[in-house]
């Protein structure tokens, strides 16, 4: 069941204790390239530079009152580690976090300095994930998942701030990963904005989500994106699968090349780096903006966290794959601030 606008408010004051709101922003130069007044959501601006930390926080708060609890195992390619190792070094938890190999080394140098201690395993989430689960249980520990009610509760506080700022979007675009951000998304839009369309967003290069959707049942399938390794999930999450069927309008697939072109977009027209995950819901919105135009879109920016290397690549203008873009022009002259009042969830606070 999702969280109500009482539970959400509840989890803003877990998380405004650690950290601020985060901004949203409509960009002037962004939006005459989508044709639409696009409302981009800073969750690169967030604690550890994505969305994730909103939902450990909360998570870790429960967590920390379990006497029982030793210390805890999961799995990631970074975000959500990065979101375990803050929240269990402030409730004094043990962490070790199991990666694949060939992960991101910005990501992976994060979570050891946060205090985690990194495990590499298999070549990609779901082996990691499983190897995390099998750790768990065989010593004793907590295992934390990628999807949980509370992770849920906590990362819809983001989509409440933007929802409250801009409660008349016409649809927000949403990157699925395993599911915690477009679920918050609809417990959010729920509660605060009832007549908005949620769009999901996979890589075509991990579709299991769009391939589920569209057989109506769990599909597995192969993951190959070299670029959005915030969506390279294998297996859907049953509970998040049942939710998104149920308030998702539909799920649109974007290329390595979208999203390369995407991330070049984003920082030439707001001067903010979007990771690759990230700038999927920027990719998904230019694909089909000419049935956007003179609408209201949300977009989140959910993170920041791209390894140097591969941005320098992306900027550069190396070409992963054929993309359907026209050019985009690197000028940046300016930004246009949206006002928000916090009032309602600032209250809660």
């Amino acid at each position: 069941m999702l969280p109500d606008a009482r539970a959400i408010e509840s989890a803003a004051r877990i998380v405004y204790a650690t950290m601020p709101a985060t901004p949203q922003r409509v960009w002037p130069q962004l939006s005459a390239r989508l044709g639409a007044e696009a409302w981009v959501k800073h969750e690169n601006h967030a604690l550890t530079g994505a969305f994730k930390v909103r939902g450990g926080l909360v998570y870790f708060e429960r967590l920390g009152r379990d006497p029982h609890c030793r210390g805890v195992v999961g799995a990631t390619r970074g975000n959500h580690g990065q979101s375990m190792a803050l929240a269990a070094a402030r409730t004094g938890l043990a962490c070790r976090i199991y990666v694949p190999h060939g992960n991101s080394a910005r990501k992976n140098e994060a979570m050891r300095a946060l205090g985690a201690q990194l495990v590499e395993h298999g070549h990609d989430f779901q082996a990691a994930r499983e190897q995390a689960a099998r750790a768990a249980a065989a010593e004793g520990l907590h295992y934390v998942p990628s999807f949980h009610t509370d992770l849920v509760r906590g990362v819809a506080t983001y989509w409440a701030e933007l929802f409250s700022a801009a409660p008349d979007l016409d649809v927000v675009y949403v990157p699925i990963g395993q599911g915690s951000g477009i679920n918050a998304c609809a417990a959010a839009r729920n509660a605060y904005a009832p007549r908005t369309r949620i769009v999901g967003v996979v890589s075509a290069h991990a579709p299991c989500y769009a391939l589920s959707l569209e057989a109506g049942r769990l599909v597995q399938a192969d993951v190959s994106t070299q670029i959005a390794d915030g969506l390279a999930c294998r297996s859907p999450d049953p509970e998040s699968f049942e939710i998104i069927r149920a308030h998702v309008e539909r799920i649109v697939r974007v290329t390595d090349a979208q999203v390369a072109d995407a991330m070049r977009l984003v920082y030439a027209s707001t001067s903010n780096v979007a990771e690759g995950a990230a700038a999927a819901a920027f990719a998904a919105a230019f694909k089909e903006r000419a049935q956007l135009a003179g609408r209201k879109v949300g977009l989140p920016l959910t993170g920041s966290n791209v390894d140097a290397e591969l941005l320098v690549r992306v900027l550069g203008g190396e070409s992963f794959e054929d993309s359907g873009f026209e050019n985009i022009e690197p000028e940046h002259r300016g930004s246009e601030h949206s006002r928000f009042d916090h009032t309602r969830l600032r209250a809660a606070a």
